[in-house]
């Protein structure tokens, strides 16, 4: 019996849910209003807060800008004791914002061509970024569960949509579509689950009826991003993933 309850004593004590969430400005909530970090626009409606009610430890330090290459003070919230990490990351990496302004201010032959540079570097580099970084949360926090979040397309195909044309409006949704397969692929690489949110946004584009992803909207940097609604859908495909 003294044996016993020495073991016990000497158990480590259960570790309690810790929740990291890591990323880009699709991850902090720009777009969603309400920031609780102007900085790095991270949102009290974004997708890793409204988890993070679920937790006792939660640390949200994803980041508007953020690129696989710029990870590094957000890894310092990671610890041996992690259970849970999600992480929206590889958009700025293929030049996001530099995609859109072209689209925006240029013509059809332009963008496409800005687009079809951005679409051969997430076959050409991206993979091997990703790679890195999810290899980087693994080690960091070996116990964690690894929850990869996609992009959505930003348009609702054939909604009549003024903001960009329908030539432009093509290629960009294209382009999500290779972004968001090649980190599916990487995200099975790691041994980490995908939340694909393209279905959940499907009807809810830029020019939708009921958008849930801003147009070109005042302050630029929400431009292209998830609004509340947005957000609150990336939480349902989440959470309907952890299930």
């Amino acid at each position: 019996m003294a044996g016993v309850l020495a073991v016990a004593l000497l158990a480590p004590a259960p570790i309690a849910p810790e929740y990291v969430a890591l990323g880009d400005s699709y991850a902090s909530g720009a777009g969603a209003g309400s920031y609780v970090d102007s900085s790095c626009r991270r949102s009290s409606n974004a997708y890793p807060t409204l988890q993070g009610a679920e937790f006792p430890s939660f640390r949200f330090v994803a980041c508007s800008g953020a690129t696989t290459k710029s990870l590094r003070s957000q890894f310092r919230a990671l610890t041996p004791n992690t259970t849970f990490v999600t992480i929206t990351i590889g958009g700025n990496d293929l030049g996001f914002v530099d995609v859109l302004t072209t689209c925006t201010l240029s013509g059809d032959r332009a963008c496409t061509r800005r687009v079809a540079e951005a679409v051969d570097f997430v076959h050409a580099e991206l993979p091997g970024r990703l790679d890195t970084t999810y290899a980087t949360v693994k080690e960091a926090s070996p116990h964690a569960l690894l929850v990869v979040a996609g992009y959505p397309r930003l348009f609702t195909p054939d909604d009549g949509c003024r903001t960009l044309s329908a030539v432009k409006r093509a290629a960009l949704n294209d382009a999500a579509d290779q972004l968001s397969d090649e980190i599916a692929n990487a995200a099975e690489r790691a041994g980490a689950r995908y939340v694909d949110v393209r279905e959940a946004f499907a009807d809810h584009g830029v020019c939708a009826d009921e958008p849930w992803i801003n147009g070109l909207v005042s302050p630029t940097a929400d431009s292209y991003h998830p609004n509340k609604a947005g957000q609150a859908a990336y939480f349902r495909a989440l959470t309907s993933r952890l299930r």
